[in-house]
């Protein structure tokens, strides 16, 4: 498979997508790119802005095995990864059986991932990490490739667990869902208040497709200038003291050279541009910064300083 006829894969996807999804292409280009990269992403928008939605109708179009966690403080870690059940076998002999739980699927949607409890967010971890659970004395490994793409809204704080920074580093990036323009809204108006028949999706990429992508944009050359350029920028991260507390880790320097050669494989080249750096840089680092007293006395988020550096 050549660059060019990935690039009419995407676009197919794309319009595929955007048979259900008005506007927000930049949010579904960075959920493919961290497809692509084989890792895991965190949506971040207020209720209603489609993070859910998008993500099931990606699945549909992957001929891959979907399932949805819908996290609530009372969700127990067992819940998640599967549980031991007592069967009755012949001659009434009885035993402990695993029923696998939710995670055991290629996609999983973590829906409100910052409303479970500490110890159930953790259970996901080693899922995303490891790509294997372990219940009580026995290991399972997921089938590949697996995926967690987690939503959770900015604005609901009440009875929430924000995630802890060694958990959200674990996701590749975190994209931000903005509210759609006027004229997007409208033509979301007329598509689901007014017309009530469904688009008819089916599947475009299966898991052979999805896995050879991942290694074609694994192989798109880079230059070194612009690899250092990259690793300048995350290290940079460490160094300006007076605006960020902590900074990134070398995982985001992996990161956001997987995701360059990703966005690079949509955009249907075959090299990475320093523009591809810049782009992806606000999703890859926007939730490993831990902005100094200083910068938040300012009214400063993390994407200001993304573009201080990036200056």
């Amino acid at each position: 498979m050549k660059v060019e006829d990935a690039k009419k894969t995407f676009d197919y996807l794309f319009g595929e997508l955007n048979k259900v999804i008005v506007g927000q292409n930049e949010m579904l280009k960075q959920v493919v790119i961290a497809l692509l990269a084989d890792s895991h992403a965190l949506l971040e928008g207020y209720p209603g802005v489609a993070k859910t939605l998008s993500i099931k109708t990606l699945s549909q179009l992957l001929d891959l095995k979907f399932s949805r966690i819908q996290n609530t403080p009372d969700l127990m870690p067992s819940d998640i990864t599967g549980t031991y059940i007592i069967e009755e076998g012949s001659g009434g002999k009885r035993s402990f059986k695993f029923q696998p739980g939710p995670v055991f699927a290629n996609v999983v949607l973590a829906d409100e991932i910052n409303r479970a409890t500490p110890k159930t967010q953790s259970a996901l971890l080693e899922a995303m990490q490891e790509h294997q659970i372990t219940s009580g004395n026995n290991t399972f490994a997921l089938e590949e490739p697996f995926f967690v793409l987690a939503t959770q809204n900015p604005i609901e704080q009440e009875g929430t667990y924000p995630l802890p920074e060694a958990q959200a580093d674990r996701f590749l990036l975190k994209i931000k869902v903005d509210y759609p323009t006027f004229d997007e809204e409208i033509e979301i108006v007329n598509r689901f208040a007014e017309d009530s028949k469904k688009a008819n999706l089916k599947p475009i990429l299966n898991k052979d497709n999805l896995l050879y992508l991942q290694h074609m944009a694994v192989q798109i050359p880079i230059a070194s200038d612009i690899k250092k350029y990259a690793v300048q920028l995350v290290t940079s991260t460490r160094q300006k003291k007076d605006l960020i507390e902590f900074g990134a880790s070398p995982r985001a320097s992996i990161g956001l050279i997987r995701a360059a050669k990703a966005r690079a494989l949509i955009e249907g080249r075959k090299f990475v541009s320093k523009d591809d750096i810049n782009k992806m840089a606000f999703p890859v680092l926007r939730h490993r910064l831990i902005l100094s007293f200083e910068a938040e006395r300012q009214g400063m988020h993390a994407d200001d300083v993304i573009k201080t550096l990036l200056k």
